[in-house]
């Protein structure tokens, strides 16, 4: 299994995502300065009505449909049927949820926002939810088939175009301008990615009769639903515990709440999000060879602890001063809610790789368990524990709720998939728990000291991190080979092995 692969697919998605981010964060901050916070607002709106709306509408299946591609992507019949179905069921529930959305616009207007105003706009909502299933499907083509630099050009471009023709749209129309500025999104992204998919070889396969389009769609239905519910858990907990903290502590705590909530979803989802779109479709094509499919899952943990982990212990020390940083000092009391989530995503960063085992094969109940598990977890723990100990409950319980969701992921991907941690992984695992456990000590009884240690140990984690790539990729490469020169030059060559 080529480790190289999954670290260039890493940098390439990696580097990607890093510059949407950046032009999203440059996208909110010229939106604050044209339409304030009531602009703002109603743009959070619109943009929960199409997410909510499309991950029902999809069925999960663009999820579904990357496994299914990348299963049969050698061969040619069954490749041009998935394809021919993915297209035309994202069309065709597209379809539907935007009719759905423009009949029901006005009682949606009156549940969203309060009255109907903006009852129009909500329903064209609709429209960006069928673009956003069109794209999806384009996309999950590409990632099916690996084609880990055409979607790294999609996710830029399109975010780029989609920014470019909304901006002006609110530009030119103020806050009326908002509802085409959601619509170009999704837009951009599905013009973009069809200049890609075009250049893909035409199937070839006679197009399927109306018993071939059930034999495809309904095993991916089957899966994608669970893609779905497992979703829409995640956003519904969300929500509730955005509420409960609300009702139980006031707005000023649902903020800190949300900016702890962001920082850490932030960077995670970044890091994971690099991972997974070479990660999954190579684990669906070797997840009935037991030995292979342990091997890249071990690889993948590694690679994940060695890059993810030193940045982990970074932010637990200098939380205090990312969150006057990113937000400002009226934030500071959600610091040590960062902290205790940082923690709890060691756990999740070594779960990760283990949970797309189940999906990989689709075991569609053990995946959807496995979904439900953690925020079932999460949202007992706040939900008793925050009239309790406030708002830091929120963090302890992520954590905690993590753990016990890694040791339920472990237990269940030994049994189903006959997984072993190899000596490595454990190693790289049981150094970043300690040091973090420890650090989180340090930090909150004595947060200069805490920030003066992390800074210290993330990079002595990062130069063993570093290490550990390059062992895996091997030292070829103008800057690879600068590195593993450095490494001799410390004494501490990379000839032997170190797993």
């Amino acid at each position: 299994m080529s480790s190289r692969g999954l670290v260039r697919s890493m940098l390439v998605i990696g580097s990607t995502q890093a510059v949407s981010i950046l032009i999203s964060i440059l996208r909110m901050k010229v939106l604050a300065l044209l339409l304030g916070p009531a602009g703002i607002g109603l743009l959070s709106l619109y943009n929960s009505l199409q997410g909510m709306v499309a991950i029902t509408a999809g069925l999960g299946m663009s999820s579904s449909g990357v496994r299914q591609i990348a299963s049969v992507k050698g061969e040619e019949q069954a490749l041009s049927q998935v394809r021919r179905v993915l297209f035309a069921a994202h069309l065709v529930q597209g379809g539907v949820a935007m009719l759905g959305v423009w009949l029901l616009r006005a009682p949606i207007a009156r549940w969203l926002i309060g009255d109907e105003t903006h009852a129009t706009e909500v329903g064209l909502i609709g429209v960006a939810v069928l673009l956003a299933l069109l794209s999806a499907a384009q996309t999950a083509l590409l990632q099916g088939l690996r084609r880990i630099g055409d979607l790294g050009r999609v996710t830029v471009l399109g975010a780029l175009a989609g920014t470019i023709v909304g901006l002006s749209a609110v530009w030119l129309c103020g806050q009326a301008g908002l509802i085409w500025f959601v619509v170009a999104q999704p837009l951009a992204t599905w013009a973009v990615a069809l200049q890609f998919t075009r250049k893909l070889p035409t199937p070839t396969a006679p197009r399927p009769g109306r018993f071939d389009i059930w034999a495809v769609w309904k095993p991916m239905a089957r899966l994608g639903i669970v893609f779905m519910l497992g979703g829409l858990a995640t956003t519904a907990t969300l929500l509730l515990v955005r509420s409960r903290v609300t009702q139980e502590l006031g707005l000023d705590a649902a903020g800190q709440f949300a900016a702890a909530w962001g920082i850490t979803m932030t960077y995670v989802g970044f890091l994971l999000g690099a991972m997974a779109a070479d990660y999954y479709p190579r684990l669906t094509e070797v997840i009935n060879d037991r030995p292979a499919a342990a091997s890249l899952m071990n690889d993948q943990a590694q690679l994940g602890l060695a890059i993810g982990g030193p940045v982990l212990l970074l932010l637990i020390g200098l939380a205090p001063w990312a969150m006057r940083f990113l937000y400002s000092a009226e934030f500071a009391p959600a610091t040590s809610m960062l902290q205790w989530q940082t923690v709890g995503n060691v756990f999740k960063l070594a779960s990760w790789p283990l949970g797309f085992a189940f999906a990989a094969a689709a075991r569609s109940k053990v995946f959807l368990f496995v979904q439900l598990n953690w925020n079932i977890l999460f949202l007992a723990m706040l939900w008793f524990g925050l009239p309790i100990f406030g708002l830091e409950v929120a963090g302890a319980a992520f954590l905690f709720a993590y753990a016990i969701h890694f040791m339920v992921v472990n237990i269940l991907v030994r049994r189903l998939h006959g997984f072993r941690w190899e000596a490595l992984s454990l190693h790289l695992l049981g150094t970043h728990m300690a040091l973090a456990f420890a650090l989180l000590a340090l930090s909150l009884a004595v947060p200069l000291a805490g920030a003066v240690a992390s800074i210290a140990l993330a990079l002595l984690t990062g130069l063993i991190g570093l290490r550990v790539v390059l062992h895996k990729v091997g030292p070829t490469g103008r800057l690879a080979t600068r590195f593993a020169r450095f490494y001799t030059l410390i004494r501490w060559p990379l000839e032997k092995k170190d797993d």
